[in-house]
């Protein structure tokens, strides 16, 4: 893998990730005052993001295999940005909703930037590759939701707006900064030929990829039910007696500790073991700690349990899970469309959140504990096309 190239993706995705992270303690929080949103409509305001994303994203990923990964990278940062802006100034829900709608639309920068990591290293190194990408997730969780909590305590609005300056920065930095990884003759064969396409026929009979697919819908669909109450829970259970601003602040805190895990799994975990045991036990291994974790919020809802138990074994579990999933994903198609597939990939994902997020509110409504419990189960079912998943050669059915 190229230094010269991973150091500025990296940073430029930590930048987006910051950005966007911001929203995760505040969002639910302020839609619930501002505009007195019933937890349905709070998770559903998640939901709407993945619900564009999800129609977008395989869009954004032919695209970017035709006309290189940078053009389509600029677009989607710049909607982000403008998707912040409108959060800030929004007076109605609708227009939040918009806001959502678009930064939905445009939000294919993590997929683009997974693509531009696949491009640039080779098969045997993608697991570490695409950890770092979650390595920059991680550290955006350190720093985004604490952030948002302190940006809180200088008006409700003032998150959207750091989150707008800090994905402007991103911006800025691809602009300045990144070269192309698709290089020129690439393109030009791809405009000449058409853009490359993953056919309906190499996903519906690629088993290996539809149950990766089904793996990542189930996955992130448990994890929405635990990330779109995530602040609810705290003001609910965690922080009960504590004004709104102190329970942002807390919950953002809080997350960050997920984010630490998050980096260290990826900075001293993720390659010795995808080395030993290989991605197909990781993404068993990870589904395990994920679920367990959960259910430790059940069984121990207290802050000091939450941050030691709950959000450092959910980390360790999202760290070694979702990258080694997503370089069997890369590895399961043709390379020429593996920005394709990485989109198709996220259109499922898109979907597991989606359905999570709807779901997570009418759960919550019943039983502030309820998602959680409801989430582990979840990542336990996981288990079953993770198990048949381990005995197919995923390389040897991509060339099939």
């Amino acid at each position: 893998m190229e230094r010269r190239r991973f150091i500025p993706i990296f940073v430029i995705v930590l930048s987006n990730f910051i950005g966007a992270t911001i929203v995760i303690p505040v969002l639910p929080l302020f839609t619930q005052r501002y505009y007195h949103a019933s937890p349905e409509l709070v998770t559903l305001l998640y939901a709407t993001f993945y619900i564009a994303q999800f129609f977008a994203s395989p869009v954004m990923g032919r695209l970017s295999d035709r006309y290189g990964r940078l053009p389509v990278l600029f677009v989607s940062l710049f909607g982000t940005v403008v998707s912040f802006l409108i959060m800030g100034m929004a007076d109605t829900l609708p227009v939040l909703f918009l806001a959502r709608i678009l930064d939905g639309i445009t939000g294919g920068n993590v997929i683009v930037a997974q693509a531009y990591l696949a491009d640039i290293s080779a098969p045997k190194q993608r697991t570490r590759a695409l950890g770092l990408v979650w390595a920059a997730f991680g550290t955006g969780l350190i720093f985004g939701p604490p952030l948002g909590g302190l940006l809180a305590q200088l008006g409700e609005r003032a998150p959207f707006y750091g989150g707008a300056i800090i994905s402007l920065l991103a911006l800025l930095l691809a602009w300045f900064w990144l070269d192309e990884s698709l290089t020129p003759e690439v393109r030009a064969k791809r405009l000449s030929q058409g853009s490359p396409r993953l056919s309906r026929n190499e996903v519906i009979h690629n088993t290996p990829l539809l149950l990766m697919l089904l793996i990542g819908f189930g996955g992130q669909f448990a994890m929405m039910l635990f990330q779109s109450t995530w602040s609810l829970y705290a003001g609910d259970v965690l922080f009960q007696d504590m004004s709104a601003a102190d329970v942002t602040l807390r919950a953002g805190l809080l997350f960050a500790v997920h984010g630490v895990g998050q980096l260290l799994t990826q900075l001293l975990l993720i390659e010795p073991l995808a080395s030993r045991f290989g991605e197909h036990r990781l993404v068993i291994l990870g589904a395990i700690l994920r679920a367990l974790s959960l259910w430790s919020l059940v069984l121990l809802p207290f802050p000091l349990s939450v941050a030691t138990i709950g959000m450092l074994g959910f980390a360790v579990g999202s760290g070694t899970m979702m990258p080694s999933l997503q370089s069997l994903v890369t590895t399961s198609v043709r390379e020429e469309v593996s920005g394709a597939v990485l989109g198709v990939y996220q259109s499922a994902v898109s979907l597991g959140i989606i359905s999570g997020a709807i779901l997570s509110g009418f759960l919550f409504e019943r039983s502030p504990l309820l998602p959680y419990a409801v989430a582990g189960v979840i990542f336990m079912l996981t288990l079953m096309p993770a198990s048949i998943l381990s005995r197919f050669d995923v390389r040897t059915a991509a060339l099939a």
